[in-house]
């Protein structure tokens, strides 16, 4: 099963935002983002528990070596990463018993633990938004989806499997 997952990082996109959001009910691709909304926005900041999260060129080489790691633990394959200062995509291939959401969970707790251990925890004590966008994608999808995390704006890093880079 083929999964693009992605992920914001704490307080970075938050409901309401003015480059629009997105929700349980448009969380697919191809759909549009829910059109910002200050008033939800102001809310959604004022519950904050701590600064927003940026990543920086240190975070990014730590964070792609654990997903590194954790994809070889599992018996994963990963296809491609693009780590930016705000969030991260990911497209990996797991056996078709995974839990989707299983997977993009290890991605991200074993990415926020490895994080921890050598910068030491955020002020709001975790590193991502909660929950994730994970669309299942088929084969035939692979190249777009190289193709998107390639052509990422302001990549700290961005990794594509051997054999798998695409002009």
């Amino acid at each position: 099963m083929y999964l693009f997952i992605t992920s914001t990082t704490y307080g970075q996109w938050l409901p309401g935002d003015e480059r629009g959001y997105v929700n349980k009910g448009n969380n697919q691709y191809g759909t549009p983002f829910c059109e910002g909304h200050s008033g939800l926005k102001n809310s959604a900041k004022s519950r904050l528990k701590g600064e927003p999260v940026l990543l920086n060129t240190q975070h990014a080489q730590v964070l792609f070596e654990q997903f590194q790691e954790t994809v070889s633990r599992r018996q994963w394959m990963l296809y491609g990463a693009a780590i930016m200062p705000n969030h991260v995509h990911v497209l990996i291939e797991t056996s078709d018993d995974t839990l989707p959401e299983k997977a993009a969970g290890d991605l991200k707790s074993f990415g926020s633990r490895r994080l921890s251990e050598v910068f030491g925890k955020p002020d709001a004590g975790t590193w991502w938004t909660s929950g994730c966008s994970i669309r299942h994608k088929k084969a035939d999808a692979i190249p777009e989806i190289i193709r998107y995390i390639k052509n990422q704006r302001n990549a700290l890093l961005v990794w594509i499997a051997p054999g798998y880079d695409i002009e």
